[in-house]
């Protein structure tokens, strides 16, 4: 059977574009049940009495876990199949949802941290691969897009109507509530996705490539380099912005939820654009080299222009910084994974995503956890801004200077020895 649309004129399948929505939808939920935390950050530290520095480490304790997980999900992906392993993860962060509301202790909280970095590990490692099996490269930064709407959509969610919810009800009942009824998902991607993704993944004959091989590859550690970088400002967003709002800048928890959720929200309306333009561009005849490392490029740069700006700006200003720093951030992101993805191909998108987001998520360790340390040596948030400024715009070199080609790696030509291709070559 070949590739569901794998022409770029051919109509999607009607599951196929179901399957799309729910992994749209899982990481929604993933990013709502990743960011809650720091939504409810002013409530949790001083209810528990925590210092910015402990904060930092909580919120930090994630990617403890979260990390190496990345390299053990793309090979269970592998061995298992890509639609089975995120279904086992899709149920243990929901559960360590609930359970985080009933915590009373630090060390409780840290725990849960822990496990939830296992469940949401499986992620984009799994849904990598089949983005890269199902949809062709014309479709790809659509694909990618639909799915970065739906994480930037879950902390505009969580931020906002989160915050409003933890206002009114507490932390504790948010979490709870949220974790449980996220279980409803399970239903449509049994029964919808599931079966269609393993039959699909059963007739594939392809071979992949061997570790070292992998490990070989310049274009990956590029790419991991670039998305470290990038990871830096999402992560520095994603978990200080709502304390920043309301203890540097003063607004209300109210306003914070507000402002908070419009930036979530440009970053999910930019993205969505950025994808589904830079696909029109490929299909019209530009190189898909130049399409997506330019969104990468761009995007890196002017995150970091506009994250000066947050430093130096008066509250208002800051504001529109900050939303013009968070599309930025949009632009960038439906072509991380699309480079991934062609230049891998199906049969080792998992384990090269894997490996790039374990990589790339190194950052989710050092962002909250320096800026806690920060904030508290300094009093405030500008050195902050400088630094995520900075290290964004060395992910545009990386972009330039350590990815080639983007176009799929012919592996079997790379397996060989140098003998061996040298025999090839004279048979």
């Amino acid at each position: 059977m070949r590739q569901p649309g794998s022409h770029a004129s051919a109509p999607m399948p009607r599951w196929l574009l179901a399957t799309l929505g729910l992994l749209g939808l899982a990481v929604f939920i993933n990013y709502i049940d990743r960011g809650n935390l720091a939504t409810a950050a002013p409530l949790i530290k001083d209810e528990l009495h925590l210092s910015a520095s402990q904060l930092g480490f909580l919120l930090t304790a994630f990617f403890i876990t979260y990390i190496p997980m990345q390299i053990v999900v793309g090979w269970l992906s592998d061995r298992f199949g890509a639609a089975r392993v995120l279904l086992a993860g899709f149920v243990v962060w929901s559960v360590t949802m609930a359970l985080t509301g009933l915590a009373h202790t630090f060390a409780t909280l840290v725990l849960l941290r822990l496990v939830l970095g296992v469940g949401e590990s499986v992620f984009f490692p799994a849904s990598a691969a089949i983005i890269t099996r199902c949809f062709p490269e014309s479709y790809r930064g659509t694909a990618n897009g639909v799915i970065y709407t739906g994480m930037f959509g879950g902390p505009a969610f969580g931020t906002f109507f989160g915050g409003l919810l933890i206002a009114s009800f507490g932390w504790r009942a948010f979490f709870v509530a949220f974790g449980l009824v996220s279980l409803a998902w399970v239903i449509p991607w049994l029964f919808v996705a599931q079966p269609r993704l393993v039959e699909l993944r059963a007739e594939s004959t392809a071979q992949a490539p061997g570790a070292r091989e992998l490990l070989r590859e310049r274009s990956l550690w590029g790419a991991s380099l670039g998305q470290i970088c990038e990871s830096y400002a999402l992560y520095f967003v994603l978990f200080w912005i709502p304390y920043y709002l309301v203890h540097e800048r003063g607004w209300s928890l109210t306003q914070m939820a507000s402002i908070g959720g419009g930036a979530y929200l440009s970053m999910a309306l930019a993205n969505l654009l950025a994808g589904r333009i830079g696909d029109r561009q490929i299909v019209a005849g530009r190189s898909v080299t130049k399409v997506r490392k330019s969104y990468l490029v761009v995007g890196s740069l002017l995150v970091a222009v506009f994250s000066i700006g947050c430093a130096v700006a008066d509250a208002k200003t800051s504001v529109v910084m900050l939303l013009l720093a968070c599309a930025s951030l949009g632009m960038y992101y439906p072509h991380l994974f699309a480079v991934a993805q062609t230049l891998a191909g199906p049969e080792t998108a998992s384990r090269w995503v894997g490996i790039q987001n374990c990589v790339g998520n190194i950052a989710g360790l050092i962002a909250p956890w320096l800026t806690g340390v920060l904030v508290d040596r300094t009093g405030h948030f500008t050195v902050a801004f400088v630094v995520a400024a900075v290290v964004s715009a060395l992910g545009a070199v990386a972009w330039v200077f350590g990815v080639g080609p983007v176009a799929q790696i012919d592996w079997q030509r790379r397996d060989r020895s140098p003998l061996a291709s040298a025999r090839a070559e004279a048979d």
